[in-house]
């Protein structure tokens, strides 16, 4: 009676023993994790700022008479409350994104190792690949919210301190308050790609290197190295297969037509990217010893598990991209800086018109032309430089002598150039003009261009 009850029993203990250790939800070990992040007098003070700083700056630098005219859209910033965003997005995927991701996905998981936790939070979760999961996608959570902040604190500060006006895009057409705005979403929405794949590097980099300080840096010193990348001729190939290409990719959005196959190489890089870090980092956890309260990652098996997989990762990136596209060199050739200049000198050329009350003309009416060299080269010049010159032709109608203009122009190696007036002073020197919101530069003056970098010959 006594044996048989017994086991009757036992299938009911094993049952509440088996519920006793059922793994905690990665929903639960997510909120959880969330609350750890957030708890964190950096992270809230970060997130605050992200919120927050982007619109003051975008308002005070409303209320200043000079212009960052060495930002991209920086000359346009008191035109129009939709250039401060941009100039926002530019300053974020150079530095604050970078920093953002190090913080927080650089730290997620050496802070355990730091405080010697690991053992409690597995005993509590029972589980590490839930441990991992409910990690990865709250340092993803609370880094898309900074992105967020970012973004609609730039939109915000803009539009009140500068109103919803047109916006001068990179081709020097007007483009309309509504197509702006869906060009700066489009354009934040661009760099979610390379955000996650730093914030991948920093998981890889928090696993793989424990307490070390190096893991909380990686994404800062590997968006360095790519920034430094960027301001080499390399080659096309090199240039597009870098995972933060996405970061300055987006200014082809605000040319016509848009330059969108270097930016969707660029995410889809960016996301590869993302992917095989992120694996890369859950593989090496797995295989982690929880039971050694000493654990330390050697720096052999960081290389070996993190930087060699990510080499060879670029390695084929960079032959699929090579193969993919016909673009060889840097990209940058008389051509294509010839007609970006008279594409942009013709819209800007209507705009100056407009804005001094002169009659109205077409782009087929002032059939603009540029002749560009650089430095002694007039034949077949290529490669950036500071050394550009363009001598810009065009026709107005009912008058029978022809315009030209002079600029100088800097070519950067990532096909962004900036085209300063020389002569004549009456076209394209400094001078006021009286717009709708209030005095502003001779559009002429100066402007920003950018060169298609994966077109092989000029677009009609």
């Amino acid at each position: 009676m006594t044996a048989t009850a017994t086991a009757t029993a036992r299938p009911d203990a094993g049952a509440a023993t088996a519920a006793a250790v059922r793994p905690v939800s990665v929903l639960r070990g997510y909120r959880f994790e969330v609350v750890k992040l957030v708890s964190q007098w950096r992270v809230r003070l970060l997130v605050l700022a992200c919120w927050l700083a982007p619109g003051l700056f975008v308002a005070a630098v409303g209320q200043q008479s000079t212009l960052p005219t060495d930002t991209l859209f920086g000359r346009w910033m008191h035109a129009t409350g939709w250039a401060g965003p941009l100039v926002v997005l530019g300053f974020s995927g150079t530095w604050a994104l970078p920093l953002l991701t190090s913080v927080v996905a650089g730290d997620v998981f050496a802070a355990e190792d730091r405080l010697g936790t690991w053992r409690h939070l597995l005993v509590a979760v029972r589980s590490p690949r839930r441990i991992f999961a409910a990690k990865a996608l709250a340092s993803l959570t609370v880094i898309v919210l900074m992105l967020a902040g970012l973004a609609l604190s730039g939109v915000a500060g803009g539009l009140l301190a500068e109103g919803n006006h047109a916006l001068v895009g990179l081709d020097g057409r007007l483009l309309p308050p509504s197509h702006a705005a869906g060009a700066v979403f489009l354009a934040w929405a661009c760099v979610i790609a390379p955000t996650l794949a730093l914030a991948a590097i920093g998981l890889l980099g928090s696993v793989a290197l424990g307490r070390s300080p190096m893991g909380l840096l990686l994404p800062a010193l590997v968006a360095l190295a790519m920034q430094l990348a960027q301001m080499l001729p390399l080659p096309v190939a090199v240039r597009v297969s870098l995972p933060g290409y996405a970061f300055i990719a987006w200014n082809g959005l605000f040319t016509g037509p848009r330059q969108t196959t270097p930016l969707l190489i660029g995410i889809v890089v960016a996301l590869v990217w993302a992917v095989v870090a992120t694996t890369l980092a859950y593989l090496l956890f797995l295989r982690r010893d929880f039971t050694n309260t000493a654990h330390d990652a050697s720096g052999r098996r960081a290389i070996g598990a993190g930087l060699v997989p990510l080499a060879a990762l670029l390695g084929v990136t960079v032959a699929v991209v090579g193969v993919s596209t016909s673009s060889s060199g840097t990209g940058i050739t008389q051509a294509k800086v010839q007609r970006s200049v008279s594409v942009a000198f013709a819209h800007l050329y209507r705009m100056q018109t407009r804005e001094l009350h002169r009659p109205a003309v077409t782009e087929a009416q002032l059939r603009t032309s540029a002749a560009c060299s650089k430095g002694d080269v007039r034949d077949d010049a290529h490669g950036a430089g500071n050394d550009w010159r363009c001598v810009v032709s065009w026709h107005v109608p009912g008058v029978s002598i022809t315009g030209t203009a002079i600029y100088q122009l800097d070519v950067t190696a990532d096909g962004r150039y900036v085209a300063d007036g020389d002569g004549p002073k009456e076209v394209n020197g400094y001078f006021l003009l009286h717009t709708d919101q209030g005095d502003a530069p001779n559009p002429l003056w100066q402007f920003d261009g950018n060169v298609d970098l994966l077109s092989t010959t000029p677009k009609g």
